[in-house]
């Protein structure tokens, strides 16, 4: 429990100490999203490579995005993805309804126009994992309504 809330704190500092750079004229909002997503990235890798160092290989693109949902997520967040579609041509929509970086919010929409900066990190944690596993891929957030995640 100890870790899950140094964790959030982390991550709520990182998210803050970027934009409060931004705000002082030392970068553009554009760069700490980046920022923010590369540094998921490079945490995403070495994650994965420590996660599956004992596992088979993987059959297929669905196999390693279960693997994504089930245990990856578990192990990040306390919890699996609650829903995961496809359309089977290479696109998959990985759904949380109760995303940890965002619960911290408000559930009301005031702060619906602050939630892109707290899943940057996330988005490059996922495109970090699928890089390592051989997939390259293009990873977006969308949130309608907090504390949900697509």
């Amino acid at each position: 429990m100890a870790d899950e809330a140094l964790f959030l704190l982390l991550h709520s500092e990182m998210v803050a100490g970027l934009y409060r750079a931004a705000e002082q004229g030392e970068a553009e909002n554009g760069r700490c999203t980046t920022k923010l997503e590369s540094m998921g990235f490079r945490v995403g890798q070495g994650l994965i490579e420590r996660f599956t160092k004992d596992t088979a290989r993987f059959k297929d693109e669905l196999d390693i995005m279960k693997f994504i949902c089930k245990d990856f997520w578990t192990t990040v967040f306390k919890k699996q993805i609650d829903n995961l579609r496809t359309n089977h041509q290479g696109i998959y929509v990985l759904q949380d309804n109760k995303f940890r970086l965002l619960t911290q919010m408000s559930a009301g929409k005031q702060y619906l126009e602050h939630a892109p900066k707290y899943l940057a990190f996330t988005c490059g944690l996922i495109r970090g994992g699928l890089s390592n596993l051989g997939i390259k891929s293009i990873v977006t957030a969308e949130v309608s309504s907090m504390p949900a995640c697509k």
